[in-house]
């Protein structure tokens, strides 16, 4: 049975996961607009995977015998100044979510809760990846700078995600 400290801390965690699906898309729909539909496509997919993320919290809470409480979910913003600006937005959003995963680790360390600590060790290296992915792109849009057909290009690779 899942302790009540426990599983308050996962259903913040299911609304937080939840939270970052809604900015996604939020960023899916700018880009879309924008005319960049690779970056359009890559937040749509990221989107989904926080959605993935938050129904692995789900099932877990139910699979341990507890309850699950939705929590309401914040409006994101709509509109940012580039590219760039919106990918260091998403950059430092995972880091966010790095620091919340790592603080459900260490309740679940408190709680003595071994299978829940088990579960976290995936959302841990996911959070590596993320990170690591938001970096890279951040980085290279960086160094595109001013170069409309250099952000073209990345744009077009970026959509490739999935294919």
């Amino acid at each position: 049975m899942l302790n009540t400290t426990v599983q308050d801390a996962i259903n913040e965690q299911i609304k937080n996961e939840l939270y970052s699906a809604y900015l996604y898309l939020a960023m899916s729909a700018h880009f879309e607009a924008s005319n960049l539909p690779g970056i359009g496509k890559w937040m749509r997919m990221q989107s989904n995977e926080e959605v993935e993320h938050a129904m692995k919290f789900f099932d877990y809470v139910n699979d341990r015998g507890g309850r699950v409480t939705l929590k309401g979910i914040d409006q994101p913003q709509s509109e940012w100044s580039s590219p760039l600006v919106a990918f260091e937005q998403v950059l430092e959003h995972e880091q966010k979510v790095t620091g919340m995963i790592n603080n459900l680790y260490a309740i679940a360390l408190k709680e003595n809760d071994y299978p829940t600590q088990v579960l976290l060790h995936w959302y841990i290296n996911e959070q590596v990846e993320e990170e690591k992915n938001a970096t890279m792109i951040v980085e290279q849009l960086r160094m595109i700078g001013d170069h409309p057909n250099a952000l073209l290009m990345l744009d077009h690779r970026i959509g490739e995600r999935g294919e």
